[in-house]
């Protein structure tokens, strides 16, 4: 076959893009080229205001990693990947693909997707899977990220965007509360926002956003729902609760509110080991101010109880009467890069693009003309991310594994099983720019364009569509996502017009899909990002320009009687105590130098200088009766398996807990011992929580 056309831009001297890493999203304008090299300064953008993290002043360095991929590989008879032209690679991948496809049916090939590709990747990359592959099987790391979320989200409010508001408005808050989120180091630049507020901050450890905290309440580990109801009991029994804006923007609140009363004060304290007088303290806090915001993360949010945790947080919110006015509101701190944008496009098991669900038949319909497909011949939803990854090489699960923008040899709980479920698969093919853990055992890898390479769109966590602009051409023999798509479906028997390799094209055809949906795209245009709208979803087409939704809920909830809904939920402890064998709680998370699986910070000097390694966190006292000591090497273990740690004494954390970031490979994984229980509404992993021991490394040295 011929040489695919050049469809990326020619170098330009200059680019206003954005950072690749998290879902701030921060403006960035780089510069430079391939040769001299790239650098970057902060844009002036209303999330970051001129500022940038570590990570955001670096991320060029990663543009010139020194194994960087630059052909496709394909695994030979002695083991190793080889380089080959694309038509073998290319030729390979599908004609391996319709032999598992006839043997074993369509639902034996399965495509796992990542919360960082552009929404236009994300978006053909689920039409892809449901046309070209016929499978029902895809899924993406985000469901690792805000899955609960997005479920409490939707059934309270009838809708699911990060952030219903501008980043901006934090602002003017006089208390903040952060549970489960360390937005000092996973998110910098957002601190400028909360420099006037109060911060009540939830977290297991004494991070350094509870180091700024007016109040840190320092939970249990997977005790923050009764903690959240707890909070509730308060603000109702104390009269904190705005019951005007209960009556007329909610509904179900009485059985929330019973619910609640069952968890007065000194029942959390014995249940979280938060005082008494603290939970008091932080609910008055948040209803007494002028203005008050409700902010989660991962650290309640990654629970086999998830769902119902983040639900009890949205109560609380809801019964200050903050969510929807100018006093406050309720936002959950999405974390990939593009996490928003890239679950409602498409490559969720259960959601076809414009945020709408598989199983409704008019969102199936409207998709399929789309499309150009009859309804009937969309498949229905799959398995959620980790069922998909479990199910991998078994006798009913997938054959065959497509992953793009991702690497769960690393990022997925219980790895080591999931390493044996990846090796036992028939067809491996990764699409990545670097060398991921998860590429380096796949049967093909495809290199593939880096972020200042290409051009397309993102959505931050406020629901902001941005533009991604390429500074550099991609290396001779690299290939944009959609190309490899676009090249693969064509070899599968799928018209070629039908996967268009312009992200413009893409992004208009996605505009059509997500037309009427709950985020809605259609009247955003590139023409219109690129003379410097600033638009929020949903934006839809209209006779006149829509100015877009920063603000979604002022009026009215997205339900259709226009009413947010209280949840009926209550607490109920981890999939996994503690005993004898494993006396310690475990959570994991994230440090500042470092990003998800750690596959691109891992290579730029300066943050792997700043954190070269695996390490636990401990309390001095809990070390030394385990026999460890300060820098010395310990073993944590649970009962699916152990990971290498250097041991850090933290005289701040709490004795029967101890924490890991998840940054690193090989004998350094923390989801070695991580939980898979899953949260049966979301389908999220059990990360943030299970028992484990600490041993010394045997024959180890400090």
């Amino acid at each position: 076959m011929s040489e695919p056309p050049d469809l990326e831009p020619d170098p330009v001297p200059e680019a206003g893009t954005h950072c690749p890493y998290c879902a701030l999203q921060c403006g960035t304008i780089l510069s430079g080229t391939g040769e001299t090299g790239v650098t970057v300064r902060p844009a002036d953008f209303p999330v970051n205001r001129g500022r940038l993290c570590r990570k955001g002043w670096t991320a060029p360095e990663v543009l010139a990693a020194a194994d960087r991929l630059t052909r496709p590989l394909v695994r030979t008879r002695d083991g190793h990947l080889a380089p080959v032209s694309w038509d073998t690679a290319l030729d390979t991948v599908a004609e391996r693909l319709v032999a598992i496809r006839d043997r074993h049916g369509p639902d034996a090939l399965a495509v796992f997707g990542g919360g960082g590709l552009t929404n236009e990747k994300a978006y053909l990359l689920g039409k892809f899977a449901r046309l070209a592959l016929r499978t029902s099987q895809i899924d993406y790391n985000g469901r690792f990220c805000m899955s609960s979320a997005a479920t409490a989200g939707n059934a309270a409010f009838g809708m699911d965007r990060g952030l219903p508001f501008p980043v901006t408005d934090l602002r003017t808050a006089d208390t903040v509360l952060l549970a489960g989120a360390n937005p000092a180091e996973t998110m910098p630049p957002l601190m400028q926002h909360l420099d006037r507020a109060r911060l009540v901050v939830v977290d297991a450890r004494r991070t350094a956003t509870a180091q700024r905290a007016a109040l840190h309440l320092q939970p249990v580990p997977g005790t923050d729902l009764a903690l959240a109801l707890g909070l509730l009991h308060v603000a109702v029994v104390d009269g904190l609760h705005d019951q005007a804006y209960i009556a007329a923007r909610t509904r179900d609140f009485e059985p929330a509110a019973r619910r609640a009363m069952a968890w007065w004060p000194e029942r959390v304290e014995e249940t979280t080991g938060v005082p008494a007088s603290a939970l008091r303290r932080a609910a008055h806090m948040l209803a007494e101010g002028r203005g008050a915001y409700v902010l989660t993360g991962r650290g309640v949010e990654q629970h086999s109880t998830g769902t119902d945790t983040v639900a009890a947080f949205i109560n609380l919110a809801l019964a200050l009467g903050l969510p929807g006015t100018d006093r406050g509101g309720y936002g959950c701190l999405t974390g990939q890069g593009n996490g928003q944008g890239g679950r409602e496009h498409g490559q969720k098991a259960d959601q076809l693009p414009g945020y709408r669900p598989l199983t409704d038949p008019a969102a199936r319909a409207h998709v399929a003309g789309v499309w150009g497909v009859a309804p009937e011949d969309l498949p229905g939803p799959g398995r959620s991310a980790y069922e998909l990854l479990d199910a991998l090489g078994s006798d009913q699960g997938p054959r065959g594994l497509l992953v793009f923008g991702s690497n769960p040899a690393v990022s997925a709980p219980d790895a080591a099983r999931v390493a044996r479920r990846l090796a036992s698969l028939d067809l491996l093919v990764v699409a990545d720019f670097v060398p991921s853990e998860t590429a380096r055992t796949a049967d093909v890898v495809l290199p593939v364009t880096q972020w200042a390479e290409e051009e397309g769109t993102l959505t931050n966590l406020e629901g902001r569509i941005l533009r991604r602009r390429a500074l550099l051409a991609p290396p001779a023999q690299v290939r944009s996502d959609l190309q490899v798509l676009h090249d693969l479906a064509v070899r599968l028997g799928e018209p070629a017009a039908r996967y268009p390799v312009a992200p413009s094209d893409v992004f208009e055809e996605l505009r059509a899909a997500s037309r009427g949906g709950r985020a809605d795209y259609s009247g955003i245009s590139y023409e219109r990002l690129d003379a410097g709208e600033s638009l929020h979803w949903p934006c839809p087409e209209a006779p006149e320009p829509h100015p877009g939704t920063p603000r979604p809920f002022a009026v009215r909830f997205a339900h259709p009687d226009g009413r947010a809904r209280f949840a009926d939920v209550d607490h109920r402890g981890p999939a996994e105590e503690t005993g004898t064998d494993y006396p310690l709680y475990a959570t994991t998370g994230r440090v500042l130098a470092h990003y998800q699986s750690g596959a691109q910070t891992r290579r730029v000097a300066g943050l792997l200088d700043a954190v070269p390694e695996p390490y636990v966190e401990v309390h001095p006292d809990t070390a030394a009766r385990a026999g460890l000591v300060a820098d010395g090497q310990a073993l944590v273990s649970s009962v699916r398996g152990s990971m290498t740690a250097r041991v850090r004494l933290e005289p701040t954390m709490r004795l029967d807990t101890v924490f890991t970031p998840f940054h690193f490979p090989a004998d350094g994984r923390a989801n070695l011992f991580t939980h898979a229980a899953l949260d049966p509404r979301s389908g999220m992993p059990e990360f943030k929580v299970c028992a484990v021991r600490l041993d010394p490394l045997p024959g180890a040295t400090p």
